[in-house]
C-alpha cells in the first residue's frame, strides 16, 4: 500500500494565490484575500490555465513501483522536478515490490510471482558476494520494485495529469496512486479539496465525450457527439426545429 506525503512547501491557498497573481495584471486590489479567492475561482472556471501554473505541489510518493514512477515522469509540463531513491541503496535481501490484484487474487499465480521475486533477491545477494557492485547488479531489478520519489508539480500539470490518469484505460497502479494523491491534497487544505473535487477528473468528464478508440462506455464517443452537434446545426438553419 503506497503513501503520499504533501510537504509544507506546497501552496496552502492555491485558489487565493491564483487570484492574487491574476489581480496584479488586472490592476485590482490584491490585498483582500476574499477578493483574490473569488478572482481565483473565476480563473479556474474560465479555464485560464496559465494562472494555474503558480500553485506548486511538493510531495513524496512512497511505496509505489518503479514502473508507475516512470509513467509519472512523462508529465513534464510546467518544468516539474523530482529525485528518486538510488538503486545502489536498495536492501537486496528483502526489498518491497508491487503485486497487481490480478496476481494477488490468484493463489497459484501469487506463489509463482513471490518465488520469482525471492529468487531475484537471492541472486542479487549472491552477485554482491561475488564483489559485483550494486550499480551493475541493479540492472536485474524489476520495474515492480517499490521506490521512493520526491517531486514538485504545478497545478496546471496535475489537472492535465488527472484527465489522462483517471481514465479507466490508464495503468491501474497509476489510477490507485492518483487516488491517494487526491486524498492527500484534500486533507492538506480546504482550497485544495475544492480543486480536487471540481477540477480533477478523467478527460471524458472534462470533454463530455470519450476520445478513446476503445471506450469504457461512461460517455458517448466523439463521433456520436459530433453527429448530434451536426444535427443541431441543421436544425438551427431550419428555424431551430430540433
Amino acid at each position: 500500500m503506497g503513501k503520499i506525503i504533501i510537504y509544507e512547501e506546497t501552496t496552502k491557498k492555491p485558489i487565493t494565490l491564483i487570484g492574487k497573481m491574476a489581480g496584479v495584471c488586472y490592476s485590482a486590489n490584491t490585498e483582500d484575500d476574499e477578493r483574490n479567492y473569488k478572482r481565483g475561482l473565476d480563473c479556474l472556471h474560465s479555464q485560464h490555465g496559465r494562472t494555474w501554473e503558480f500553485p506548486d505541489i511538493y510531495a513524496c510518493f512512497d511505496g509505489y513501483s518503479a514502473r508507475v514512477k516512470r509513467e509519472l515522469y512523462t508529465h513534464i509540463g510546467g518544468s516539474p522536478t523530482r529525485l528518486q531513491s538510488s538503486t545502489r541503496y536498495i536492501n537486496y535481501k528483502n526489498f518491497d515490490y508491487y503485486t497487481p490484484e490480478s496476481i494477488a487474487n490468484n493463489e497459484h499465480a501469487n506463489k509463482i510471482y513471490s518465488n520469482l521475486m525471492t529468487n531475484l533477491m537471492n541472486g542479487l545477494v549472491e552477485l554482491e558476494q561475488c564483489d559485483i557492485h550494486r550499480e551493475d547488479s541493479a540492472n536485474a531489478l524489476p520495474l515492480g520494485m517499490n521506490s521512493k520519489v520526491v517531486a514538485k508539480y504545478n497545478l496546471r500539470t496535475v489537472i492535465d495529469m488527472s484527465h489522462q490518469r483517471e481514465c479507466t484505460r490508464a495503468y491501474h497502479e497509476f489510477r490507485d496512486m492518483f487516488k491517494d494523491w487526491k486524498q492527500a491534497l484534500s486533507e492538506y487544505s480546504e482550497e485544495w479539496k475544492y480543486i480536487v473535487d471540481n477540477f480533477f477528473m478523467p478527460k471524458c468528464e472534462f470533454m463530455m465525450y470519450c476520445p478513446e478508440k476503445f471506450s469504457c462506455g461512461k460517455y458517448p464517443s466523439k463521433e456520436i457527439v459530433q453527429e448530434l452537434i451536426q444535427e443541431w446545426r441543421v436544425g438551427q438553419k431550419n428555424g431551430g426545429n430540433y
